[in-house]
């Protein structure tokens, strides 16, 4: 007797509403793998140079000093600049921020300092420093008593060698819109957004619920309207929400 002739095993209730769960469960990974696909694709698009450029505010970032640049080590220097050299923007030429003191608003220029390295950073060594350039950093371990715990850090230690630079951020470069993409990635925020899949989709990647803070309270499906309402005034709230 031919076995593929066999009658095949009949499948519970149970095992029905668990298929489907998990094909659901695929479905929705696959919508997530093709989201990542779109943003690597909008993240590719070419620049295209813009026939007029304009200016957007101020940008602010480290030169050499004048007498640095004549000495012998000025190219040194100059190439350690680009492995740790940061850039700042600001509408405002001045670069000043706004700071509360004592009921009142003040303005104070807020500090700007070069790259340092976490001791991960300091091992992996992205930058590429090499161990003449490695010489000129310094460990700096700073305890902090309210987290009890201690931050090391590897610093620049002659930050005296370089000045900052106030030059206009001019706009030069843009990358065009594809419509395809963003329209494909709108549907897919809306979809997503319109199930409140997103938990789910958080618990099937990273095995986690999606627990943030400010999810929990500002989104819809968990707002209490009933929450901090005196006794007697819950059947007029009932009734005023619910028309």
């Amino acid at each position: 007797m031919d076995t593929h002739e066999w009658p095949c095993r009949i499948k519970s209730a149970r095992q029905k509403r668990r298929l489907v769960k998990t094909d659901r469960d695929k479905q929705l990974i696959r919508l997530d793998k093709r989201r990542n696909e779109l943003w690597e694709q909008r993240r590719h698009l070419p620049w295209v140079p813009l026939e007029h450029p304009y200016q957007r505010g101020w940008k602010r970032y480290f030169i050499l000093r004048e007498d640095v640049k004549r000495s012998p080590k000025a190219a040194f220097y100059e190439t350690l600049l680009e492995k740790i050299n940061t850039t700042e923007y600001h509408h405002d030429k001045s670069f000043k921020r706004k700071k509360r003191r004592k009921g009142r608003y003040g303005y104070y220029v807020k500090q700007q300092f070069l790259k340092e390295f976490s001791p991960y950073a300091w091992e992996i060594n992205r930058m590429g420093l090499t161990e003449e350039e490695k010489a000129c950093f310094t460990r700096i371990e700073t305890y902090f008593p309210k987290t009890r715990r201690t931050e090391v850090v590897y610093r620049f230690k002659e930050a005296w060698r370089y000045v900052l630079k106030i030059a206009p951020n001019m706009i030069t470069h843009v990358k065009p819109l594809d419509l395809d993409i963003e329209r494909e990635l709108a549907y897919i925020h809306l979809y997503l957004e319109n199930r409140n899949l997103e938990p789910r989709l958080c618990k099937l990647k990273d095995g986690d619920y999606y627990r943030r803070i400010d999810w929990y309270d500002y989104h819809a499906n968990y707002i209490n309207n009933f929450k901090n309402l005196p006794g007697y005034t819950l059947k007029e709230a009932y009734l005023e929400i619910n028309t």
